[in-house]
């Protein structure tokens, strides 16, 4: 009998299935409120695919469904996407700093912040029960829109480069927050920026060698499966839906900083 375990990247067919309904839910969970990785990046650890090709790997499933869940939004989110080129440009531009800056600087320190900010952003986000209900970017001008996005992508992109986890779920919430977007229009908005920078990712990790596609090319197909689903209670839900996973994926992020910082 051939061992598995002696092929980089062959899984057994009982940790395929957990992985797969780890992906579908990771993807779900993603096309709502971002966050996706806190779940499907372990599950790849845990089904026993080397660290090595893990990242990868799962940048490879997780991109293929955020495309399926932009589809999905954009059925009943439509914005003009020339307008939005400065927000991906300036996202873009951060990303590549904060890539760059930590090469030179250890982003460890950026965990205690964090853990402090955490709970703060979960509170605010889930004591105000309309948030993001409502969309009031029609008050902006398309100078003012352009700008302020620019100015949150810019930032939040500087942390997805340097450090990373959650920067989804702050893209959305910095657009709901500063842009005036509804939740669903912001996580739309969300998942384009997330597309560029995961696409990026996977690029750099598919030069070099670090995929494996037979693992993730069927998790892919989980992936577009569970980021439909999870688009499709967005579009229809709304903030009624998002806004409790939104607290949901704020409340993972801070557990997994905590058992990253404890000892």
């Amino acid at each position: 009998m051939r061992d598995n375990r002696r092929v980089p990247g062959a899984l057994s067919p009982a940790a395929l299935a957990v992985l797969g309904a780890c992906v579908f839910l990771a993807g779900a969970v993603d096309a709502l409120a971002g966050g996706g990785g806190l779940i499907s990046l372990p599950a790849y650890l845990a089904a026993g695919l080397p660290p090595a090709l893990a990242l990868g790997t799962n940048k490879l499933s997780a991109s293929i469904g955020t495309a399926a869940a932009i589809a999905r939004y954009r059925r009943d989110v439509r914005f003009p996407l020339k307008e939005f080129l400065p927000v991906l440009a300036a996202a873009a531009a951060g990303a590549w700093l904060g890539a760059r800056a930590a090469v030179l600087v250890d982003p460890s320190w950026l965990r205690p912040l964090l853990l402090a900010a955490l709970p703060v952003v979960t509170w605010l986000v889930w004591s105000h029960r309309d948030f993001g209900h409502a969309d009031s970017s029609g008050r902006l001008t398309q100078t003012q829109r352009r700008l302020r996005g620019m100015l949150t992508a810019g930032p939040i992109g500087l942390y997805d480069g340097f450090f990373g986890p959650g920067a989804g779920t702050f893209y959305a919430l910095g657009f709901t927050r500063v842009c005036g977007y509804d939740l669903v229009g912001a996580t739309t908005r969300a998942k384009t920026v997330n597309l560029l920078s995961s696409g990026a990712a996977l690029f750099a990790f598919a030069a070099a060698g670090r995929v494996s596609w037979r693992v993730g090319l069927p998790m892919a197909v989980l992936s577009v499966a569970g980021n439909w689903v999870g688009a499709h209670l967005g579009a229809r839900k709304g903030a009624a839906v998002i806004r409790p996973v939104v607290v949901f994926v704020c409340a993972g992020l801070f557990a997994k900083l905590l058992f990253d910082v404890v000892p």
